[in-house]
């Protein structure tokens, strides 16, 4: 299993709980090594093979490059999960610039359709491989919208549930199933980088059940979807936002 953006939060959460049940496992992060490398010794405590590969799924050399360190390790990948991710400054949309769109949509969208690209090269048996699953990380911003804080972001996840319903489609006879988790509100440091460490609680009273998730109950989702307990599930988009 390949999980993008695996040192912190919900990829975090995702590495650990995938290593319970046994996964091998390439953990992707862009900066932060100290973070990788300590969740990399989590997941190696718990007896499975591991590596931490520094990309920025953005850019495409990187992502090739990755993928390379996969198959010399691993020698095949059986589960994608395109967790990687970032938001910007809370913003109005006519305060914005295009270059925040760039990075934005990049993070979001270029580096997961870059993942997937190489992952299906991998898994399809269209090219000799033995299928496999795609979990991308969607959030209810794409139905929600994000206004006065993050249009932008909602649009990349806006997109992310298009690529995942048309990508289905292209691949099922293929032995690959792509389904996304759409995480509501979650106890996550990204709220940070918005400049609002504390917008759960802000904003929890707008959750019919009255609180954020934890990052493990996101994963507990992932790795259902990436199991043979999901093997007629595809072109999902599942909801794990408190009923919002």
């Amino acid at each position: 299993m390949l999980i993008t953006g695996a040192s912190r939060g919900i990829g975090a959460a995702t590495a650990r709980l995938a290593a319970q049940q046994g996964y091998a496992l390439c953990l992707n992060y862009h900066q932060r090594a100290d973070a990788a490398n300590a969740v990399l010794e989590q997941v190696r405590g718990l007896g499975v093979t591991a590596i931490a590969v520094q990309a920025d799924v953005a850019d495409e050399t990187q992502v090739l490059h990755m993928f390379e360190a996969i198959d010399r390790e691993f020698g095949r990948l059986d589960v994608l999960v395109n967790n990687a991710g970032m938001l910007e400054q809370q913003m109005r949309l006519e305060q914005m610039d295009a270059a925040r769109w760039t990075r934005v949509l990049g993070a979001n969208v270029i580096g997961s359709f870059l993942c997937a690209r190489e992952a299906i090269k991998r898994m399809s048996t269209r090219h000799g491989g033995r299928g496999g699953a795609i979990v991308n990380l969607s959030s209810v911003a794409a139905r929600l919208g994000a206004p006065g804080e993050y249009i932008d972001y909602a649009a990349a996840k806006g997109a992310i549930d298009s690529m995942t319903l048309g990508l289905a489609k292209e691949v099922a006879s293929e032995g690959i199933r792509v389904n996304a988790v759409r995480p509501g509100v979650i106890h996550t440091d990204i709220h940070a980088a918005g400049g609002e460490p504390d917008r759960v609680e802000r904003v929890k009273a707008s959750v019919p059940m009255g609180r954020g998730g934890q990052a493990e109950e996101i994963a507990e989702a992932i790795l259902w979807l990436a199991s043979e307990q999901a093997s007629y599930t595809s072109g999902a988009l599942l909801d794990v936002a408190g009923g919002r």
